[in-house]
């Protein structure tokens, strides 16, 4: 990191700036590959062979294909761009999130319009609120990089 960053202790978040762009250059350019019938048709069609062909790391290629978003985010990932490899499998932004909470689409849905997750324990890293990294389903050890 290039910079003291005072937003890196924002529970259960990953903050997208220059070093996560950096970091997740090729793996958001594949993603946003898919933003074209074809190049999602030969991505279906041949995952691995697919992603070979951009210069990902391999941890990268693999977070894509076990479709983990989280640990994806935590490779330098952008939710926007990701989206794109959600859609390509059907999947809509409710349900991607709610994979990423570990909820059912309907269980995120219900907290979303209940208000979300309270504040009340999630300001910062290490109070003992619901965001809080060990009780997130990527768990305590990525606490480092949320």
């Amino acid at each position: 990191m290039s910079l003291n960053k005072n937003y890196l202790d924002v529970p259960g978040t990953t903050i997208f700036d220059a070093d996560e762009s950096r970091k997740g250059y090729y793996l958001n350019q594949f993603c946003m590959s898919l933003m074209t019938h074809e190049n999602r048709e030969r991505f279906k069609a041949d995952q691995r062979a697919y992603l070979d062909e951009w210069p990902m790391t391999e941890e990268q290629k693999q977070a894509v294909l076990d479709v983990d978003l989280n640990r994806a985010i935590s490779l330098g990932g952008n939710i926007y761009f990701l989206a794109k490899l959600g859609a390509t499998h059907g999947k809509s932004f409710q349900q991607m999130a709610g994979s990423m909470t570990g909820m059912t689409e309907i269980e995120y849905r219900d907290m979303m319009i209940g208000g979300g997750r309270s504040v009340e324990g999630n300001r910062v890293v290490g109070e003992d609120g619901t965001a809080q990294a060990h009780r997130q389903p990527q768990g305590a050890a990525n606490k480092g990089s949320n």
